[in-house]
């Protein structure tokens, strides 16, 4: 097992910073880099591609993880469109960086979340889905970011988001988010529901009609 070289800590969360390897993909090689979070065990990596720490404003997204989107393709959320479409944008631009967030559905894990689709199947929106499960509509954190970013010396952000939840949490933790940049998904009949709930009862930064 890799030796755990590095400690990096936040207000509410630590990380152990693990090693760092060369990823090659589709689109680039990128670097990845691989953390623990002390409290829980929780793994979680970050992707970069360029000289992220020389101060300027860094391409990024804060993706959290998605199982069914990422890997299984479903048409059921944008999550894996997304993760590509922010890939590729680095990859086009040679800098930038990625963080991946080990916090399936909303932060209610993949079994609950199997739980949220049964319910969705049945009538329900992803927000009631998961308040009816007993959970909050959105569950995540983003503090664990902060350690991250630092550790990679970033210290400013063009954010890859449809979310002011991000934005947010970024300048809470004095990360500058110097632009905001879209990443609308085309919708289709399995989606269309999920991303206007994401609008209405989440205050996405999407138009509810395409």
């Amino acid at each position: 097992m890799p030796s755990k070289d590095l400690s990096v800590s936040s207000q509410d969360q630590t990380l152990e910073y693990v090693t760092s390897c060369q990823l090659p993909t589709t689109w680039a090689t990128f670097q990845m880099h691989a953390f623990v979070e002390v409290a829980t065990g929780k793994e979680h990596i970050a992707l970069t591609l360029g000289d992220v720490a020389d101060g300027k404003p860094v391409l990024a997204r804060l993706h959290s993880e998605c199982l069914t989107g990422d890997a299984l393709f479903s048409q059921r959320c944008d999550c894996g469109p997304q993760l590509e479409m922010a890939m590729q944008k680095i990859a086009k631009e040679g800098r930038g960086a990625l963080l991946y967030l080990r916090q399936e559905g909303r932060g209610i894990g993949l079994l609950n979340k199997v739980h949220a689709y049964r319910l969705q199947d049945q009538g329900a929106d992803t927000v009631e889905a998961n308040q009816q499960l007993g959970f909050a509509a959105d569950l995540r954190s983003y503090s664990l970011c902060e350690p991250m970013l630092r550790h990679l010396g970033i210290g400013s952000l063009r954010l890859m988001t449809n979310n002011p939840r991000k934005i947010s949490a970024m300048e809470g933790m004095q990360i500058r988010v110097e632009e905001h940049i879209p990443l609308i998904i085309e919708r289709n009949q399995y989606n269309e529901r999920y991303l206007s709930t994401k609008v209405s009862k989440l205050g996405h930064l999407m138009q509810p009609d395409l």
